[in-house]
C-alpha cells in the first residue's frame, strides 16, 4: 500500500468516526420535537372529543372577572358543550360544533368567569366538563393581565348596563327621598305657622 492509498484510508476512517460521533450524540440526546408541550402562555388539555389549546384566563385581579381565551377543537360527529367551573361558583359554557373548533379570542365567543380566583401570574384550578361523553377533569390554568400587550384587548370590562344603573340609582333615590322629606316637612311647617298666628 503506497502513501496515497494510506492517506485515503485515513481520511475515510476519520469521516466515518466523525459521523458515528454525531449520530451517537443524537441517539442519547432527547429530541424536543418528540415531546408535546404548549409553546405558548396557555395550557393544553384533552377531554373526550375536545382538545383545549393555549387556554388561559385574562384578568386584573383575584376577585375580578376573568376571560377564558384559547381554542377548543371538537373531533366528534356531534355538537358538544364545554362547561368551565372556576372559583366561588363562577361558570361559563363554550359550545363547539361537530368536527369544528371555537376560537375564544374572537369577540363573538367571549367566555367570562365572574370571579378569576387567582392573581395575575398564578395558576388557578378550574373544572372542565363536556356533555358528549360526560367526562370531567380539573386543570391548572394560568392567569395573565394586560402587562403583555397581546392580552390588553381581552381584559373583561363591566358591561355598560351595570355601571350606569348602579350609579344613577343612588342619586334618583336620594333626590326622591329628599323630595319626600321636604314635602312632608311643608305641611308641618304650615301647621306650626298657622298655630302661632292664632
Amino acid at each position: 500500500m503506497n502513501r496515497a492509498q494510506r492517506g485515503k484510508l485515513a481520511l475515510t476512517a476519520a469521516a466515518l468516526g466523525a459521523s458515528l460521533l454525531t449520530a451517537g450524540c443524537g441517539y442519547i440526546t432527547p429530541q424536543q420535537t418528540n415531546h408535546q408541550y404548549s409553546a405558548s402562555d396557555g395550557i393544553r388539555a384533552d377531554l373526550g372529543p375536545l382538545q383545549l389549546r393555549n387556554i388561559l384566563i385574562v384578568s386584573t385581579g383575584e376577585d375580578e372577572p376573568g376571560r377564558l381565551i384559547g381554542a377548543v377543537y371538537n373531533s366528534s360527529s356531534k355538537d358538544v358543550k364545554l362547561t368551565v367551573n372556576g372559583a366561588k361558583g363562577s361558570q361559563t359554557e363554550v359550545p363547539v360544533k361537530a368536527n369544528s373548533y371555537t376560537l375564544l379570542n374572537e369577540k363573538s365567543d367571549e367566555a367570562i368567569l365572574s370571579t378569576t380566583g387567582g392573581v395575575p401570574g398564578s395558576l388557578v384550578d378550574v373544572k372542565i366538563t363536556e356533555n358528549g361523553t360526560n367526562l370531567s377533569n380539573t386543570v391548572k390554568v394560568p392567569v395573565l393581565d394586560a402587562t403583555l400587550e397581546e392580552y390588553k384587548n381581552y381584559v373583561p370590562t363591566p358591561s355598560p348596563s351595570e355601571t350606569p344603573s348602579s350609579s344613577s340609582a343612588s342619586p334618583s333615590a336620594s333626590s326622591s327621598a329628599g323630595a319626600s322629606s321636604s314635602t312632608s316637612a311643608t305641611p308641618g311647617a304650615t301647621a306650626s305657622a298657622t298655630g302661632t298666628s292664632r
